[in-house]
């Protein structure tokens, strides 16, 4: 098993993203957690009189904190704020709880999460409370979830602070953060606990081979745009089929193609495809904000090259450390739009636009 998990280490991001839960493991997917954000969010500000407004706002904390932690109940409930949690570091220290599982550790806080902490441990009502902040029942707390998560249509199975743990755990692994780091945030004493969050079906296992041999072929040529992810989501209608991968840099992109296509393909939910886009396909939006438009297939980045030609131009656009979309325009058009290496710009393209393939 810790050969495994020496293996799992060292694999890319990708890897992390290419697993199946247990059953065993209730947790959130990010749609669930964001409505149960918020459903606590509204449930605060819904609050009337004063002590009402501070109780509330004292499980709020609570809740941010068991969202972005992976922490247990008791962990989170037996914090001193004034000396366990370090606002300007950013971290908070965990595992003060005397059970035989947790570890004292360090955990990084969001900036979200710490500017909140602040602004909330500055308002004058918490002065009363500043040091037992966190020091509230656990049978409330758990109540408040149980309501909460009534609220947003999530089954009492998934609404309790056990849940918040398990989701942040998959989550942190979804993202790519090795096993060992996740086991550290989470406080388990051996890495053979943390990777009881994983579990490789076959399906995932082909799944890993296929990206794995798209990207030793990609790195052998010189395409342009040309993604490979995993199909998360398929949606059928009477000719068309709408397809959205999902990229190992975590980029969404949608295709629509022919139910036939589909067919023939033998294009499923969990299946490893290439998305090409020739460029002169992609359009260029020079527009700080997310541009309104029908274009689904949307990357915002910075220009890192443009090859000017006679009567085109290439312009890269990179998206991030490995992402990089190529639009094809015309020369006139770069003088026009006065585009410069480092500029920030959108990079569009219709889901027609998109030709999938498979290995």
């Amino acid at each position: 098993m810790g050969e495994d998990v020496g293996i799992r280490n060292r694999t890319s991001s990708y890897t992390a993203r290419v697993f199946s839960v247990p059953e065993d493991i209730k947790h959130l997917d990010s749609r669930q957690l964001d409505g149960l954000t918020a459903a606590f969010l509204a449930w605060m500000h819904r609050a009337k009189r004063p002590d009402v407004r501070l109780s509330r706002a004292r499980v709020w904390l609570i809740f941010l904190l068991l969202r972005h932690c992976g922490a247990k109940l008791g962990e989170i409930l037996a914090l001193d704020d004034r000396a366990d949690i370090d606002l300007k570091a950013g971290v908070v220290r965990l595992g003060q709880a005397k059970d035989e599982d947790s570890m004292p550790r360090e955990v990084k806080l969001p900036q979200t999460v710490t500017e909140e902490l602040r602004r909330r441990f500055d308002d004058p009502a918490f002065l009363a409370v500043r040091g037992m902040v966190f020091h509230m029942d656990g049978g409330y707390v758990r109540r408040k979830f149980y309501e909460r998560g009534e609220e947003c249509g999530l089954p009492r199975e998934l609404s309790n602070p056990r849940v918040l743990r398990h989701s942040r755990a998959v989550e942190l692994l979804r993202n790519g953060v090795p096993l060992t780091v996740v086991q550290t945030i989470l406080g388990h004493g051996t890495a053979n606990l943390t990777s009881h969050y994983l579990s490789f079906t076959e399906e995932d296992a082909r799944n890993l081979v296929s990206y794995y041999i798209h990207k030793e072929a990609r790195m052998k040529t010189s395409a342009r745009n040309t993604f490979i992810g995993q199909v998360g989501h398929i949606r059928t209608g009477t000719i068309l089929a709408e397809v959205c991968l999902t990229t190992p840099r975590g980029h969404q992109l949608v295709a629509v193609i022919t139910n036939e296509s589909l067919e023939k393909l033998g294009i499923h939910e969990g299946m490893v495809v290439t998305a090409s886009i020739k460029a002169p396909l992609v359009v260029l939006v020079q527009n700080n904000e997310a541009p309104t438009t029908s274009m689904r297939n949307r990357f915002f980045g910075t220009i890192a090259r443009i090859n000017e030609g006679t009567i085109s131009a290439e312009v890269v656009i990179a998206v991030d450390d490995e992402t990089e979309v190529c639009a094809l325009i015309t020369d006139e058009s770069v003088r026009k739009l006065n585009l410069k290496v480092g500029d920030s710009i959108w990079a569009m393209f219709k889901a027609f636009s998109v030709v999938l393939s498979v290995d």
